[in-house]
């Protein structure tokens, strides 16, 4: 077998193992809708006024913020695992990939995006 077709029947199984439950619970699962369970709730508590809120756009920054650095985690972490056993090409990178962060979180920091308001 190639290394394509196997790239193909992992991409066709990609698909379908998540593809699968969801159409196996939609053909065999009970189906009984009602009014009560059509209902719009929120933590199981009826929704009082208008649905629809504007979040103010701090809140979506300060996440992404918080994710980019999350993220800046999982990719240290196996650098810092084999930091004795890298060349100083890797120990360079490493470095350089953390000024850039580092240059991002003051960049964050001016512009207030990490104040909580």
């Amino acid at each position: 077998m190639s290394e394509w077709t196997f790239i193909a029947v992992l991409a066709v199984f990609s698909l379908l193992i998540p593809a699968a439950p969801i159409v196996l619970g939609r053909l065999l699962g009970p189906n009984r809708p009602n009014a009560l369970k059509n209902a719009t709730y929120e933590c199981g508590v009826e929704t009082v006024g208008d649905t629809w809120v504007q979040f103010k756009i701090q809140y979506y920054i300060f996440a992404l913020v918080f994710l980019v650095f999350d993220i800046e985690v999982v990719f240290l972490f196996p650098w810092a695992v084999a930091y004795n056993r890298l060349p100083l090409f890797g120990a360079v990178e490493g470095v350089i990939f953390i000024l850039l962060l580092s240059m991002a979180l003051i960049y964050a920091w001016r512009k207030g995006a990490l104040e909580w308001a």
